[in-house]
């Protein structure tokens, strides 16, 4: 159902509020360059700081603007239960084709308690789910077994996973087989991801080189293994490069660097250091981008 090069958005601000105008524009950008499909407000669109307001219409936004050209996941995850549903009922009813839930974070629950969390947004939502293990991001890992449990449930369809490992990611196909979908959560690994049976990738660096995400994926889909093995070399480097600080700051810096936002973030989130942001300049010259 959701394959492709699908990007994690950057949510624009303009003096501290969600900026409309530029969020129309970033995802008409993304549409003319090949993207499959949008995720607002994941990580890379700073969910943990939106109000619920802020979320549910920077949701709306992408959706209109979208007018179903593509299909839009929104982030509706929560380290409660109830506030995940109540939240994907929303993205639901603004007409969402899916939504993107990361595990509870802060909480640490059990296996069992990860288990029952998607259950019961799955049982009490008819919306396409897909599950976000980033355990770099939530301190808890959703291993591959309850994975395989959870991929039965009718409404739960895909797993974005970022755990950067291939073993795990192999592990999920293994079990799961045809049961769920499999999307790299991490650019630098989509290529090998999808050689063990990955459907493609939820991308930061598609944010700020679309075309060339969305040429990859199409490359392998094709056939054609000799371009994606180039394209996957040639932007591995700038991908490294949206991870020099934490996510999303060098990502939208970079979006800022090409003239489509500004750079800024929400506290706790600071700008990114001089340093790394004269690295990233560099990079993105060698690179065409700016």
């Amino acid at each position: 159902m959701f394959q492709g090069s699908i990007v994690a958005t950057v949510t624009p601000f303009i003096n501290g509020a969600v900026d409309e105008e530029k969020l129309r524009e970033l995802v008409e950008y993304q549409i003319e360059n090949g993207t499959d499909g949008i995720v607002p407000c994941g990580t890379t669109g700073e969910s943990s700081t939106l109000d619920y307001h802020e979320h549910d219409r920077v949701i709306e936004i992408v959706i209109s603007q979208v007018n179903k050209r593509v299909p839009v996941i929104a982030g509706t995850g929560s380290n409660s239960t109830r506030e995940a549903i109540e939240i994907t009922k929303h993205a639901k009813e603004l007409g969402a084709d899916g939504a993107l839930l990361v595990t509870p974070y802060y909480n640490k629950p059990s296996q069992e308690g990860l288990y029952l969390h998607y259950k019961a947004v799955a049982d009490a939502v008819a919306l396409p789910q897909v599950l976000y293990n980033v355990p770099g991001r939530t301190s808890v890992n959703l291993l591959p077994e309850t994975v395989a449990r959870l991929a039965v449930h009718p409404n739960i369809v895909a797993i974005k996973e970022a755990t950067g490992s291939l073993q795990q990611a192999s592990e999920v196909l293994a079990l799961c087989g045809e049961n769920i979908t499999v999307l790299s959560g991490d650019d630098f690994i989509t290529l090998p991801m999808m050689a063990c049976g990955a459907k493609g990738v939820i991308s930061v660096t598609a944010n700020i080189m679309p075309k060339e995400v969305a040429a990859l994926v199409d490359a392998f889909n094709a056939g054609n293994m000799e371009e994606a093995k180039r394209l996957h070399l040639y932007l591995l480097k700038i991908s490294n490069a949206m991870f020099i600080e934490t996510n999303p700051v060098p990502v939208k810096t970079g979006v800022a660097l090409q003239g489509r936002c500004r750079d800024e973030v929400r506290l706790p989130l600071a700008p990114l250091a001089e340093a790394n942001r004269a690295k990233l300049a560099a990079i993105m010259k060698e690179y065409g981008l700016i």
